[in-house]
């Protein structure tokens, strides 16, 4: 899995594998309880999670979701999703709408201030900081992409493992 040259910040794949779901499911039952000190996955329906276990876990490690879904042929297609723990998921998109919501709200300011024939120098330089920010926080989620990609790359292999191929 290559990653490190794209813009995405929560990569995600599709491959069909030969493997009827249920093989799958059974795989992942059994390698479970084989890799519970490291990994913990969650069977759902015909979806799996992969998770670093809460001792060897970082803020940024990843967990990785798949779904499968039967294909005509009793193939399997599998479609993962990479992304970081929730939490840190939903801190990061809060501050991207606070950073939003200011840009937005020194925007309606200035046009105001514009309207009005007043001094619009503080509003766009606030909105300038607000489009600084918004390149940090992308910069800041590249970095952590990169520190958790070996922990990615374990957990791709532990689900290569898990559906056999």
């Amino acid at each position: 899995m290559e990653i490190e040259n794209t813009i995405v910040l929560r990569p995600s794949f599709s491959k069909d594998v030969p493997t009827s779901i249920e093989e799958i499911l059974e795989n992942a039952a059994k390698i479970k309880s084989e890799v519970k000190e490291n990994y913990r996955i969650k069977i759902s329906d015909h979806h799996i999670f992969f998770f670093i276990t809460l001792a060897k876990r970082k803020y940024y490690s990843p967990h990785l979701h798949i779904e499968l879904t039967k294909n005509e042929d009793n193939s399997t297609n599998i479609r993962g999703l990479f992304g970081p723990d929730q939490t840190v998921w939903t801190f990061f998109m809060f501050l991207h709408f606070i950073i939003a919501g200011i840009f937005l709200i020194f925007m309606m300011i200035a046009y105001s201030h514009w309207r009005l024939k007043q001094s619009t120098t503080l509003d766009f330089a606030i909105m300038g900081l607000m489009v600084v920010f918004w390149f940090a926080l992308y910069f800041q989620a590249r970095i952590n992409r990169k520190k958790c990609q070996p922990q990615m790359q374990k957990l791709d292999d532990l689900m290569k493992r898990v559906v056999e191929f």
